[in-house]
């Protein structure tokens, strides 16, 4: 779903995302919701980096540990949490602020699911033991203008060419033409900003977040959630205090291995909001 009249702040995880949608919900009078998906999971506050309880006070904010551990949640079922706050919101006259790093989460709200249909393991299978050769003459024969611009030598883009046109029974040019033709009109509707940093400063900021998180509860959080499966153990840092815990590796250790994943993520994040061209880039 678009929701028109919202404004979404983005940006790597350290970025100073918190502090600068909490200043602009003052400024505006606006009223915060959560775009982090971990940040939705009550039990987990200092592990996912939510705001503090002051920050809490300072402005009202939404979908801040609202799931239990054990929940699981994605994208979709997100968005259908989402849409009814910024509905409820905007029908106060008020300005819905969004904020996190999740690039999916944040994706499915402002532009709504993709139109492509997700893959297919036994299909996926099929292919791959065929030929690319003949891959991408079954490809230029249901869909030529797709054949036309696919690297015909790369198999990930042939493949996946192909599978959308046999799971969809449409051609995957069509669809992606469409899609493209959406997304434009619904950008030209957006506002948001992607919070820059220096790679150097970015680095410290999450070195001392990961320090600050270890000695200010994350260990005791997962400790305590240690019989609770759910969507929370994918978060950066859960599988590393796990090992600590275990006694498998040190503290320092465990410091060491969160602040390098969370490095590749952020790496990663940036690349995502990079591909998001409606974001105005605001360097801190």
């Amino acid at each position: 779903m678009n929701a028109p009249g919202s404004i979404y702040v983005c940006g790597a995880t350290a970025s100073g995302k918190t502090a600068y949608a909490l200043a602009l919900a003052q400024e505006t009078g606006g009223e915060i919701i959560n775009g982090d998906a971990f940040q939705l999971f009550r039990g987990i506050e200092t592990l996912s980096a939510a705001p503090s309880p002051g920050e809490l006070a300072a402005a009202p904010h939404h979908l801040f540990g609202v799931l239990a551990p054990g929940e699981r949640c994605d994208a979709g079922r997100y968005v259908e949490m989402a849409g009814r706050v910024v509905a409820e919101i905007r029908s106060r006259g008020k300005t819905p602020v969004v904020v996190g790093g999740s690039g999916l989460y944040l994706k499915f709200l402002t532009h709504g699911p993709s139109p492509l249909p997700q893959g297919d393991g036994k299909l996926r299978a099929e292919m791959d033991a065929r030929p690319l050769e003949e891959l991408f003459a079954e490809l230029e024969k249901l869909d030529p203008a797709e054949a036309a611009r696919v690297d015909r030598h790369n198999p990930r883009y042939v493949s996946r060419a192909l599978e959308i046109c046999l799971l969809s029974g449409q051609k995957v040019s069509e669809m992606r033409d469409s899609w493209e033709e959406k997304t434009r009109a619904v950008e030209a509707t957006l506002q948001g900003v992607w919070l820059i940093r220096e790679r150097e400063d970015l680095h410290r900021r999450i070195a001392l977040r990961t320090q600050r998180m270890l000695s200010e509860g994350a260990v005791e959080e997962v400790a305590a959630l240690a019989a609770v499966p759910g969507s929370w153990e994918k978060a950066i840092g859960v599988k590393e205090i796990r090992r600590f815990l275990s006694g498998e590796i040190s503290k320092a250790e465990c410091a060491d291995l969160i602040t390098a994943a969370t490095r590749q993520y952020a790496k990663r994040q940036e690349t995502w909001f990079r591909r998001e061209k409606w974001l105005r880039r605001v360097p801190l």
